[in-house]
This record gives structure tokens, sequence and C-alpha cells, in this order.
């Protein structure tokens, strides 16, 4: 047994250094996205995480980085893959309603085999190009390592497009399914916190990196996200889950410098969202109740799920109502409909926002959206940010906590100790890796490229503007304001959504 692990090991270094000589001729950087699923920027101390302090100290840090918005993973996800915004990528939410796959019910995209099957029934997945798909084209490859779920492992790298997807559950190609069984037997969902997130990180140092030879990574790391969900934010063991999440971090920094590669690769750290404490969720059914029916074919009428309610006899009377009852509902933030006219901020609704504001128009997109109402006040640990939702905490609201998350960055194509107060987006990244790469970027790419983070270009943060758009009802019963940020290069123009609040005049505090 000592010897075959001799051997193994012999070989595996032989790969890593064979990678590294080849980096050596001064080849393009690689990079390596370590997504925190859940990660907020406060999160990030000394104390707590001494290694991403470490490598913030060294590179960079972006103050103003955001979620897209619905602010769940698997939106992020798409995002981060298609460098779009949903309007064009087509993946609405962590739920998705497909009636050609289940006209009853809305499908878990956690689960791959729900992917497969729209991809199967509707043709396709994501309605954009993604990243992968651009990197095989230029002879290039991208690897996906992850954590998460099947689902949001698989929506990184759908295609697979020439590259790999490791996941303690399965492996694409599947050729690469017998290499990862070298790393032993895989945790299951009900191990020690870290554990997950330890494996994925074995998977990349010891398979991903010498068999797969990427030029782009994407690490899906999602201990933190299950503990806080489960704990709370701020709770011991959370605290205690950030530190394992900082130590793999520290991890693959080593391994890469035992590889040989450290100086081939810049790493960027962030999270797919921010986090919040959960107060309790509206009862959605009691407001939906009146309008529900069974459709001819004996579907439903209507059908909801994480805010998207679908009325699909497209009755804009009942859409109306059923907004109206919505705006009455303390626990409602932000309502969304679609846009009055073509890329107006004015939900067809009156005091709807449009989806335009939050780049959410798709055909497959449902009638209304609604985020839960929010607050900035603190929790029990000091963490600010309430939100009116089900469970101990969570995402997907359109609330600062939830829609501002976290972006540090270091490497040799990189600035050093340098604070950025630009704002940029998970749709950011793709453009990003693409002009470092020297690949062309689309033009119906929504994401920049974020130059002002790399060695000799100005950091161009004079020419931030910030906005607000505030829409009512009739009566002046409820308003609500979206925030937006926006960012000039080159004569483009890119939006970032900061949030959405609301006001209820009757109610005692303004939410």
């Amino acid at each position: 047994m000592l010897s075959w692990r001799l051997r193994a090991g012999a070989v595996l270094l032989a790969a890593l250094m064979a990678v590294a000589s080849a980096c050596s001729s001064k080849a393009p950087s690689r990079h390596l996205l370590i997504v925190v699923d859940g990660l907020r920027p406060d999160y990030v101390t000394p104390d707590v995480m001494p290694a991403l302090t470490a490598l913030a100290k060294r590179g960079v840090v972006f103050t103003r980085h955001h979620s897209v918005y619905p602010t769940v993973t698997r939106v992020n996800a798409s995002s981060i893959s298609s460098g779009s915004y949903p309007e064009a990528h087509g993946l609405m939410g962590n739920s998705v309603f497909f009636p050609k796959v289940n006209a009853t019910r809305f499908l878990s995209t956690a689960d791959r085999a729900n992917l497969v099957e729209i991809a199967k029934v509707d043709g396709r997945l994501l309605t954009a190009t993604t990243l992968g798909e651009l990197l095989q084209a230029a002879g290039r490859r991208m690897l996906v390592v992850s954590s998460g779920s099947t689902g949001s492992s698989f929506l990184n790298n759908h295609t697979v497009s020439g590259g790999a997807i490791l996941h303690y559950r399965y492996a694409l190609p599947e050729s690469l399914a017998e290499e990862m069984k070298t790393l032993g037997a895989p945790p299951d969902e009900e191990a020690p916190a870290g554990a997950l997130d330890r494996f994925a990180v074995d998977a990349f140092l010891k398979i991903g990196l010498p068999r797969v030879d990427p030029s782009v990574t994407v690490m899906w790391l999602s201990d933190l996200d299950s503990t806080a969900h489960d704990k709370g934010i701020g709770d011991p063991a959370m605290v205690d889950t950030l530190r394992h999440v900082d130590a793999q971090i520290a991890r693959i920094e080593d391994g890469l410098k035992a590889a040989g590669l450290f100086e081939t690769f810049n790493i960027w750290v962030t999270s797919d969202h921010g986090f919040s404490t959960h107060t309790g969720a509206v009862a959605l059914d009691g407001i939906l109740k009146p309008f529900t029916k069974t459709l001819p074919d004996g579907s439903p009428r209507l059908v909801a799920d994480d805010g998207a309610i679908y009325v699909r006899d497209d009755d804009q009377a009942t859409i109306a109502t059923i907004v109206a009852a919505l705006q009455r509902t303390p626990g409602v933030g932000a309502i969304f409909t679609r846009a009055k006219a073509r890329q107006l901020l004015d939900g067809s609704v009156p005091g709807t926002l449009s989806f335009d504001a939050i780049r959410w128009d798709h055909e497959r997109s449902a009638h209304i959206l609604f985020s839960p109402d929010w607050t900035d006040e603190e929790n029990a640990h000091g963490f600010r940010g309430m939100v009116a939702s089900g469970g101990v905490a969570g995402h997907g609201s359109a609330s600062p906590w939830d829609v501002h998350n976290t972006l540090i960055a270091a490497g040799p194509d990189l600035k050093a100790g340098v604070t950025i107060e630009t704002p940029s987006a998970n749709v950011d990244f793709a453009p990003t890796f693409l002009t470092m790469l020297g690949v062309p970027v689309p033009v119906a790419m929504h994401g920049r490229p974020l130059l002002e983070a790399l060695n000799g270009r100005p950091n161009a943060a004079t020419a931030v503007t910030t906005f607000t758009h505030t829409v009512r009802t009739p009566d002046g019963a409820y308003a609500a304001t979206a925030m937006f940020s926006t960012f000039s290069l080159n004569g483009r123009q890119s939006r970032y959504f900061d949030g959405a609040k609301v006001f209820r005049p009757s109610a005692e505090q303004p939410r």
C-alpha cells in the first residue's frame, strides 16, 4: 500500500511539474475564482480569516461588488458562467418553472437531473454563450470544482466544453470519475463543516490541475452557506466554518507553491451573494388563494415560488389585483413587473419597478417578482440586515445586505495593496478573464472587464455616479425606491443594482 502511494505521489508531482514547466515561458496567467458561498464582506477579519486578509493586503479589494438579483446561488452561477444577467441567460431563480417539463410546480435547480431535463425538453438550458464555450473555441479549458449542489456546479459550465467538472457526486467528462476515486470516499452531506470544501480543494490540486490544465478554474465552496442557513449569521458554528474556509484558501496557496504554479495564478475570492437574518415569511398562499383555479388542461392557473408568480392565463386584471394585495401586505418589499415601455424603470402595474431595472426580462420570466422587505437592524451577534423571509438566515432579497458581496483578488497581473471603489458585479468575471487571456469578449456579454484592477491601469473611481428611482401607487400608500450605481469607461456605461426599499406611510417604521 505504501509503495502504491509513493508511486501515485511521484506521478502526481511529475504531472504538476510538467504543468509548471509549461507555464514558465511567461504564458498568459491563469485564473482561479474561489466562490465562497454566502461570504459577506464583513466576515473577512484578520482574527477569523487571516489567510484571506493577507491575500487582500497583497492584492486588490473591491468595496462595491454586487450579486446579481435575485440574489440566489444558481442565478449567480449562471451569471458567472455567461457574464450576463438573467435577461440573457434565462436562469430566473433557484427554482424555475418550465411547463413543458412540469406544468404543476417549480423545479429545483439544485438538482442537475432537473437541469438536464430542461435542456432536453426546451432545447437549451442557458440562452447565452458561456465562458467555457468561448475558452474552448480559443483552444483553452475551464475547470469547475464544487462542494455545492450538483445543479450549481453544472451551471458553471453546463456544456463542459473541453474542460471538466469535479464534484463529490459526479465528474464530467465521465473518464475522470475513476480518478476521483483516488481521493477516497467523498464526505456525505452530514459530514462536519469543512469536509466537503476540503474534498473539493483536494480534487483541484490532485486531479484538476494535472489532468485538465485549465486556464480558468471556478471553485465553489459551499460549507459556509449551509452552516449560516442552519445556525444563523454570527453563530459560533458559522464562525468556525469561516475558519475552515480560510484554512482551505491557505491550502490552495500552499499547493500551488509546492507545484511551482503560485506565480502563474491570479486568485480571485468572491461570493455569490450576501446574507441576512430572517424574521419570518409572508403567508403568500393566503394572498393567492382567491385567484387559484384550474386551467382547461388540468394544470394550475397560478404557480409561485421564491417570490416569482406566474399567472398562466396572462390575465392582466388578476396580475394587477395580486400586485395590489402584495403592496398592502407588511413584509413584502419591492415588487417587479414587465416594463411599462422598453427599458423604463417603471413596471407595467402602478407602484412596481420594472424587470428591466434588475435585468430580469426574459421569455421565461414570471408575471410578478417580489422581494421580501428588509431593515438595517442588528441580530444578536451584531450583524446588520433583517429580512422578512422564512428560516433562520438566508438571501435572495433586494436588501443591500444580500446584494453586496465580497471580491478580493491577488496575483501577478493585479495591483498590490489597492482598494477599488468602482462598482463591480458577478457578471464581470467572464469578460475580465477573457480580456486577460487575450480572447475577444462578445458584444452581447453584459459584464465589463475589471481593468482598474490590472497592473498599469488607472483606477477610474471618479466615473462612478449613483441615482435612485421611486415608484408609487396612485393612493400613495406604498412606494418603492430602487438604488443604482453607474460606471462609465471608454464610452460604455455599466449600471449596477444596489438594492430596493419600500415605504408604507401608515406603518410605524419606514422600510
